[in-house]
């Protein structure tokens, strides 16, 4: 067997993906080898992301070392993946899914967004609206950089509280500053969100991919991020619009909601849909995913995106 080469990012979370993610390779009999990268949304910290553009913030410099033949694979959070892939890419798996909720992390205790006059450090668009949306006294501010940077910059005083993915804060040991944790019903989480997508070159091996799907995939995380990445693409929601999306399956069902915020918070579309569980057909839970997304933008969704892609690109 080959020895798997592994990209990713190389911010501290990343890298506990990637060692995650050689683990369960490693454990079924494989040798891995990590490749650590800085990619363009490590590097402009100073910048917000809808500044920087929607395609590849996260994902540009790993894709390019799979189809340079560099690595195999590369690791990636699944929120931070777009909805189309370059030519040539292809997602062979998702790992099994971390609690997708947003939480709020915060130094002080007592801290919470209900009734309190706060600053609350975040870089997405869909916290920001969410959070103008249903906490209108909450103020925001734009605080990047990698988990444990950003804690430093709310402990230097840039924001009483951050607003992030219960996943990551977990994984990096953070969850003893957990203030609240945040309903899916209002604060739903961002496409992919809590998964790995793994991701590797369509003329990759295909035996390999196999032995490696086999090892990471997580059955019911595949088909609930492929029903939320079909919304999202039918949405056409790149990563700095405020799109919405989680699947979960539930008594039985495949339960799917999503929607659309605007940037102010002042207007807001969200759906549900449901089917039987197990599925019928292999394309079901992306033609639910599709149907929800064409539903919300008949029923005003599309407004609201036209309104904020001329705002983020004027």
């Amino acid at each position: 067997m080959k020895i798997i080469k592994v990209a990713t990012r190389s911010s501290p979370l990343a890298m506990w993906q990637a060692r995650h993610v050689a683990a369960l390779l490693e454990k079924s009999g494989m040798t891995v080898e990590l490749l650590p990268v800085e990619t363009t949304g490590d590097k402009k910290l100073e910048v917000t992301l809808s500044k920087i553009g929607d395609k590849g913030v996260f994902t540009l410099e790993l894709e390019q070392m799979l189809l340079r033949g560099e690595a195999d694979i590369a690791v990636h959070s699944a929120k931070d993946m777009p909805s189309s892939l370059p030519d040539g890419l292809q997602i062979i798996t998702f790992t099994e899914r971390e609690n997708p909720q947003d939480v709020l992390l915060s130094h002080k205790a007592g801290i919470n967004l209900d009734n309190q006059e706060i600053t609350v450090g975040t870089a997405s668009t869909r916290r920001v609206a969410t959070l103008a949306r249903y906490y209108p006294i909450v103020k925001t501010t734009a605080v990047r950089g990698n988990l444990q940077t950003r804690i430093r910059k709310m402990e230097e005083g840039a924001c009483d509280a951050l607003l992030l993915a219960y996943a990551g804060v977990h994984r990096m040991g953070f969850a003893g500053m957990i203030r609240q944790n945040l309903h899916t019903d209002v604060f739903t989480p961002a496409v992919g969100q809590g998964s790995l997508a793994i991701e590797a070159a369509t003329g990759l091996n295909p035996q390999v991919i196999a032995l490696m799907a086999n090892a990471l995939s997580d059955p019911v995380t595949q088909i609930c991020v492929e029903a939320e990445r079909a919304f999202l693409r039918a949405m056409e929601g790149g990563c700095s619009v405020p799109v919405f999306g989680y699947a979960r399956k539930e008594n039985g069902k495949l339960l799917l909601q999503g929607g659309i915020v605007s940037l102010d918070g002042a207007e807001e579309i969200r759906m549900k849909a449901e089917t039987e569980w197990p599925l019928q057909g292999g394309n079901q839970h992306r033609e639910m995913g599709k149907q929800l997304a064409e539903s919300i933008l008949n029923g005003g969704g599309a407004s609201i995106l036209s309104k904020i892609k001329q705002t983020l690109h004027s």
